[in-house]
């Protein structure tokens, strides 16, 4: 109890796409710092897994990025949701919720 657990596959997209949807634009530390705040400390995001994610979202659209200046005055990329991005959350988000509540089911004592 209490380790940190390496974040489902499958799911980082989505969590990648929603911390830009609450946060704005990220670079990838601050990202994976988010994403590990908001888990209560309880998922470790692994860099060699980040970045290819945030790779990809930018390939499909749903991302763009650009150089700029962190808060500590280094060179960092900078990561967005486009347009297209706002949809993929949306649309993410309701399979989620729709898978969950049909696992809930399966693991509820009195649903049968």
């Amino acid at each position: 109890m209490g380790s940190k657990t390496d974040v489902w596959q499958g799911t980082l997209a989505l969590m990648i796409l929603k911390t830009l949807e609450t946060m704005g634009p990220q670079h990838g530390y601050g990202i994976a710092r988010r994403i590990e705040q908001t888990s209560g400390h309880k998922l470790l995001v692994n860099y060699g897994t980040l970045y290819p994610a945030l790779l990809k979202l930018e390939q499909e659209g749903y991302i763009k990025s650009a150089w700029g200046v962190s808060d500590n005055n280094r060179k960092a990329k900078f990561y967005q949701l486009t347009k297209a991005g706002r949809k993929q959350v949306e649309r993410e988000a309701r399979e989620w919720n729709e898978t969950t509540a049909i696992l809930a089911k399966f693991l509820s004592p009195d649903e049968v």
